[in-house]
């Protein structure tokens, strides 16, 4: 599938991905493969999840897609299993498995008995080094996910927009390109493209194990030697993907498609971590949270339940990416409210973020609601082994899982306006706004896309 893990997570699920918890052992085998270890013995299960450092952002112009395309041949078959044979198995193991894709990597997963670890293990480790790539497989899963784009873009007004909406905000970042991929690109990509992408990265000195469960560190890095460190490393050629240009002036796009509703997003350039010290990410976290961190927050108390503007409002920061990021407003009118009322209605909020500085009383809550998510985070195994690969995989200490609430708690009220004052200035804002058509219930009619200041 292809997700949206990398930019578009509300401060209660990144507390969930970043709390602290439990001791993490690492060990890192003579190809290079990083094996990173939780033990958490309160179930007899065992998530074991590989990640892979590529995805949609290392893709070149003319080739967008195909991290995702190589996600899905994963599943059909190595040079001794058939296709969808992985998929089979884990089943007969009473497991359950999937992959995702997003703009900073590719991650496969498994959720099994502890005692079925050495088979998830074997599974990757064959698929690693032994993908088959038969022509004939990827004719018919080209077409899966050309179909998969129709359906969940093309024919989704609101996923259309936010398309358009990334390809305007960023003019030179891949972060541009959609993680599915553009479907001119889709519809000349041969199994000669995904078989060199394969082998450009899937690799173990590119990838990183991640087992959290009922499980021995020991027993597990033994369990990796056994069956990920025959795999030979490869020389990984990493372009740099080029920095985006500082945006000088406010960017706007309209789309018109078929849709019940309009609807609206404002999204600003902001920093993610990059180092133990940044302050910054912190700061927008909880200012996401003071916007819209629950029913008590501005957006749902005074947008919606108070001036009955917006029919819902969502604030979307996420500080865990290999590349700067977005912190984004979307949202739909109420019923008899225009789709500028709503704009002019958030962007005063976010001047009065600029212009007052937050109360004491919304800043406990909102750290209260990180803490509280920190704490239902630990009873989700797959969850904290998510936490750490993401952490990991883009390139940050694992430790700063250990620290995440006490870096919020931290943050101040004058910080909170200092990073509202810096970045959520017209000449850092995207608007993009969907204009609705007729809907056409026997085919619809063809979005159009206009832009401007």
């Amino acid at each position: 599938m292809a997700g949206l893990f990398h930019s578009r997570v509300k401060i209660i699920l990144l507390a969930l991905f970043l709390g602290g918890c439990g001791q993490v052992h690492e060990a890192t085998l003579k190809n290079g493969l990083r094996v990173v270890v939780m033990e958490d013995q309160r179930a007899p299960t065992v998530v074991s999840q590989v990640w892979y450092k590529v995805g949609s952002q290392d893709e070149p112009e003319g080739l967008t897609g195909v991290a995702h395309v190589l996600e899905h041949m994963m599943f059909k078959g190595t040079q001794r299993l058939k296709p969808n044979e992985f998929s089979r198995i884990i089943a007969e193991h009473g497991g359950r498995e999937n992959a995702f894709t997003g703009s900073d990597y590719t991650a496969y997963f498994q959720q099994l008995e502890k005692s079925r670890l050495p088979i998830s293990f074997e599974l990757e480790a064959d698929r690693m080094l032994n993908l088959a790539l038969k022509e004939e497989e990827f004719r018919k899963e080209i077409r899966v996910v050309m179909e998969e784009r129709r359906l969940r873009t093309e024919d989704q007004p609101e996923a259309l927009l936010a398309e358009k909406f990334m390809a305007t905000a960023y003019r030179v970042h891949p972060y541009k390109h959609p993680i599915i991929g553009w479907m001119r690109d889709l519809e000349k990509m041969t199994v000669a493209d995904v078989r060199a992408w394969y082998r450009r990265w899937y690799a173990p000195n590119n990838a990183t194990v991640v087992v959290v469960g009922d499980v021995k560190a020991a027993e597990v890095f033994d369990l990796a030697e056994k069956y990920f460190g025959p795999i030979p490393a490869r020389p990984i050629e990493r372009v740099v993907a080029p920095a985006e240009p500082r945006q000088e002036q406010a960017r706007r796009v309209r789309v018109a498609a078929p849709a019940e509703v309009p609807h609206l997003v404002l999204g600003y350039h902001a920093p993610v971590l990059t180092r133990a010290d940044d302050w910054e990410p912190y700061a927008l976290s909880v200012l996401a949270g003071v916007l819209d961190g629950g029913q008590s927050a501005r957006f749902a108390r005074e947008l919606v339940r108070g001036q009955k503007i917006a029919a819902g409002v969502d604030t979307d920061y996420s500080s865990i990416g290999r590349s700067p990021t977005l912190i984004t407003f979307d949202g739909t009118p109420a019923q008899g409210r225009t789709i500028e009322e709503l704009e002019r209605a958030i962007r005063a909020q976010v001047e009065r973020v600029k212009n007052e500085p937050v109360g004491a009383d919304e800043l406990r809550r909102v750290k209260a609601q990180v803490v509280a998510a920190d704490v239902y985070g630990r009873d989700s195994v797959f969850y904290q082994a998510m936490r750490l690969g993401m952490l990991v995989t883009v390139g940050l200490d694992r430790r700063l899982l250990d620290e995440y609430v006490e870096r919020i708690n931290a943050v101040t009220a004058e910080q909170v306006r200092e990073v509202a004052r810096k970045y959520l200035v017209d000449t850092n804002l995207t608007t993009a706004v969907l204009d609705p058509l007729p809907i056409n219930r026997r085919g619809g009619r063809a979005p159009a896309v206009t832009h401007g200041r």
